[in-house]
């Protein structure tokens, strides 16, 4: 199994990572992280914060001579804020006991988190709960992708929407792969400009703004995945990797929740096979999944984000210890961060599908991992030959 922790908070010292069951002799190197790391600092509309850091992930253990040892894998991410910050986010006893946070945020962790852990200064919640995290995710999404990218499966990832603006259609695998391109990360010029505009409106109106993201996996095999239990399904792996990012609040596969209106005749994906190619779909309305299991289009996949919870111009809020009304405590934020949701859910994606090709295909090594891949791609180019 591939699994993968993280820990860190937003001010503190920085963000390490453990990723555990990546196969011996994959190529890695941190420029091949940092590049990622890059991605989610970029796109317009990112606030204060990212002028501060620079994020570069250190390997520190489970890579030698720039390929993968079969071990843990142990990654850093310092903090450069963490030079104004280590008085007061000290772990021993003499921190200092400054910028307490009271007035929680409406649509933040603020709240309910104070509640669960029974906490005075909402600091303690905020500083872990925040997006800060995600840099730690796409470092190991990075670490999945270079394995990925061994085994000829690409991702691709752009901006569907920005508050009222979107992209007018479908976008295409090559466009989507161009979308580094567009400050926003649009494959649609004249939308990323547009985009672009929104974003401007919003800061000038002290507000935020969400939007949608979408991912896109070519080379994935039939197969992946299963329908035999709930907790194996791959469409509800991918779902719960993408909502577990902060601020994510819906996800659709393929036509997603435009196929509930309509009928049956017009929603799924007609079956056809050709010699040397194997079975294939006329459409790709089910996003590359069909029962739980990749149906070897390719894979596309949207994630919904909420616009950020920190305001310029706050909401009420009640304070946390004396129950007054306040208006919301506000921390330094992004107007919109939609173009980094897009490489954290890339991420995301990439963990998930490194994970379900190991538990299907197995290997310690990358070599014998390929062969058996390759192998079962080949059957799938004529499946039962020989058997009826």
């Amino acid at each position: 199994m591939l699994r993968y922790l993280t820990a860190g908070e937003s001010h503190g010292r920085g963000l390490s990572i453990i990723i555990e069951g990546l196969p011996a002799g994959v190529p890695l190197a941190e420029e091949d992280i940092n590049n990622w790391l890059a991605r989610r600092q970029g796109g317009y509309g990112r606030g204060g914060r990212m002028a501060i850091e620079q994020d570069r992930a250190q390997i520190l253990a489970g890579v030698r001579g720039g390929l993968t040892l079969g071990s843990p894998i142990s990654l850093f991410i310092a903090n450069r804020d963490w030079e104004n910050w280590q008085e007061i986010m000290a772990p021993g006893p003499a921190a200092r006991a400054e910028r307490v946070v009271t007035r929680p945020r409406p649509g933040h962790a603020d709240l309910p988190g104070g509640l669960k852990y029974h906490q005075t200064d909402l600091r303690n919640i905020l500083e872990r709960a925040s997006a800060r995290e995600t840099a730690a995710r796409v470092a190991a999404g990075a670490v999945a992708a270079a394995l990925l990218q061994e085994l000829a499966i690409n991702l691709a990832f752009h901006v569907v929407r920005i508050g009222p603006v979107a992209v007018p259609g479908p976008v295409a695998w090559e466009a989507a792969c161009r979308s580094l391109e567009s400050p926003v990360y649009c494959a649609d010029g004249e939308t990323g400009r547009a985009m672009v505009a929104a974003i401007e409106e919003a800061r000038r109106q002290g507000d935020t703004l969400g939007g949608t993201v979408e991912v896109q996996v070519r080379g994935v095999p039939a197969g992946l995945g299963s329908h035999v239990q709930w907790d194996r399904r791959l469409d509800g792996r991918l779902a719960q990797a993408l909502m577990s990012i902060p601020a994510i609040k819906g996800v659709e596969i393929g036509a997603g929740f435009g196929l509930a209106a309509l009928p049956g005749s017009q929603a799924h994906d007609a079956i056809a096979y050709r010699e040397g190619q194997g079975f294939y779909h006329s459409a790709n309305r089910a996003g590359g999944l069909e029962g739980g299991m990749t149906n070897g289009e390719t894979l596309v996949i949207r994630a919904a984000m909420k616009p950020i919870p920190t305001l310029m111009h706050p909401l009420p809020s009640v304070d946390f210890l004396t129950k007054k009304p306040a208006v919301a405590s506000v921390e330094r934020s992004d107007v919109c961060a939609v173009p980094a949701a897009a490489v954290v859910a890339a991420a995301a994606v990439a963990l998930v599908l490194a994970g379900a090709v190991l538990e299907q295909f197995g290997g310690d090594y990358l070599p014998v991992l390929k062969e058996r891949l390759e192998d079962y791609r080949r059957y799938l180019q004529n499946p039962h030959e020989g058997q009826l």
